[in-house]
């Protein structure tokens, strides 16, 4: 989950790359996924589809135990709000998911208004509260 990603997790990333165009997703989900290397495309195992990957600076070292890279692996399922827009994320989003727009090597990312599905709620806005966008 997203919320398990802490910053130092992400200090040797260097780039992300995107296999998609983001501008669009209101949401992609994030994981940290043990990779053989630094960079390059990883495999993909789960259902739905890889939108981008981290890539690792040559600083970054390998687990002693696993020989393997912590990389940033993002993606969406085949219910999610893309391709579904009115079925079970229509006003909400995963735990693990982001604003695309938030996200920057090195940079964890967050939920908006826009990721989680919507305009804010009535106590936020007497509240005088919003969520980035």
């Amino acid at each position: 989950m997203s919320s398990l990603i802490s910053e130092n997790d992400l200090k040797h990333e260097s780039d992300l790359v995107w296999l998609e165009d983001v501008s669009g997703l209101d949401y992609v989900r994030q994981s940290l996924d043990r990779l053989p290397t630094r960079a390059g495309k990883p495999a993909y195992h789960r259902d739905g589809r890889m939108i981008g990957y981290a890539v690792l600076a040559t600083t970054a070292k390998a687990s002693r135990a696993s020989g393997t890279f912590r990389r940033r692996v993002f993606w969406l399922l085949p219910h999610d709000r893309d391709t579904e827009p009115n079925g079970l994320y229509a006003s909400s989003a995963p735990a693990e998911a982001v604003d695309p727009g938030t996200l920057q090597p090195t940079v964890k990312g967050r939920k908006t208004e826009r990721s989680e599905g919507g305009p804010p709620s009535n106590a936020m806005r007497e509240l005088g509260i919003s969520l980035p966008l």
